[in-house]
């Protein structure tokens, strides 16, 4: 039975969290909130631990996890090496929304690193989480609380759904504060290669050490059949429905689009719900509000970040057969944002 336990950020304590503490010591699952999303973590060292998160996700065993630290000393423990550079990251942005990728000591188990010789580190900014590692004693290993592939969990409704009976305890901290997972480095010597965008964002990263900060996915040459960091293979983020994203910089055209797709759709006989980024239902899509289901995510990308797992969410529950979505010009978070919609689509552009 999974046991669940209210605490709230402000209110976190060692005590308050005593049951997760336990689970984890004992070599249990517990699912926790980040100021990201929420998580689905164990000891770190423990092999036959980390091999139950894999389980209760139905998570394939070659996509690595991230290992959640609490002070600079754990991080000492998990990674062999710590570059100036990577230290100057860390003192810019930790506690925080970061995962930087280090050479990893060989007491770290494979089963963390997907065989990789490499760990990725971040030290989460919420209390809970902080806690919970502090009370621990050890690192903990957490990829995103979902199913594997589906949108991550940033309520708590979100993980009882997935997780309730498959793991020891979920601690229950409401809404998560940003929605989006974190943005994940690997620092080279004249380069700093983003493996997945989030809050902080290449131009933070430039600002810090000075060296030019790229995205993997426009890298030539790139790699995918050995993943570097979460979010990177595998389809991911994925509503049930079918997906395809409209971009274009124009959003009139845009939304003409979305209005054609949508209605080519109902008339093959399937549920259509639309996913905008705006406060109020664009004019073009308003004679279809009867038809197709509407959902909003907001027009400031922070706002969007935060609710855009919760939205792909509700299209599930609203069975819908297919989803047509606004997409936007990729700079600042929405570089992240779209980096979500583009894996939930599988691809699936539509340019205008």
């Amino acid at each position: 039975m999974t046991e669940i336990i209210r605490v709230d950020e402000e209110k976190a304590s060692i005590d308050a969290l005593k049951p997760a503490i336990e689970a984890v010591r004992r070599g249990g699952v517990v699912v926790f909130p980040t100021e990201t999303v929420y998580g689905v973590g164990a000891d770190a060292f423990n092999r036959r631990a980390v091999r139950k998160i894999f389980e209760v996700k139905g998570r394939p065993a070659d996509n690595p996890l991230i290992v959640h630290v609490c002070s600079m000393e754990q991080v000492e423990n998990v990674a062999r090496e710590i570059s100036d550079d990577a230290k100057k990251l860390m003192d810019a942005f930790w506690p925080g929304p970061l995962t930087v990728v280090l050479p990893k000591r060989e007491e770290v188990p494979a089963e963390v690193t997907a065989g990789l010789d490499t760990v990725a580190v971040r030290m989460p900014s919420h209390r809970v989480a902080l806690k919970l590692i502090e009370g621990c004693e050890t690192p903990i290993a957490a990829p995103s609380a979902n199913i594997a592939g589906k949108p991550s969990g940033t309520k708590a409704e979100h993980v009882m759904q997935d997780f309730y009976g498959k793991v020891d305890v979920i601690i229950d901290s409401g809404d998560t504060p940003l929605g989006l997972e974190s943005t994940v480095v690997k620092i080279e010597k004249d380069r700093v290669v983003v493996l997945r965008p989030g809050f902080i964002t290449p131009e933070d990263i430039e600002s810090v050490i000075g060296k030019k900060a790229v995205l993997y996915e426009q890298l030539k040459g790139k790699d995918l059949s050995k993943p570097l960091s979460p979010g990177m293979k595998y389809r991911h983020y994925a509503p049930d429905a079918d997906m395809v994203v409209v971009v274009g910089e124009n959003r009139d055209l845009v939304i003409r689009k979305i209005s054609e797709v949508a209605i080519s759709e109902l008339k093959k006989g399937r549920k259509v719900g639309t996913l905008l980024f705006d406060d109020e239902t664009h004019a073009a899509l308003k004679k279809l509000e009867n038809l197709v289901v509407i959902k909003l995510c907001g027009r400031d990308a922070r706002k969007a970040a935060r609710t855009l797992f919760s939205v792909l969410r509700e299209f599930d529950k609203e069975n819908v057969d297919f989803i047509v979505a606004e997409g936007r010009i990729e700079d600042g978070l929405w570089i992240s944002i779209m980096n979500r919609l583009k894996k939930a689509a599988e691809g699936r552009i539509i340019q205008v």
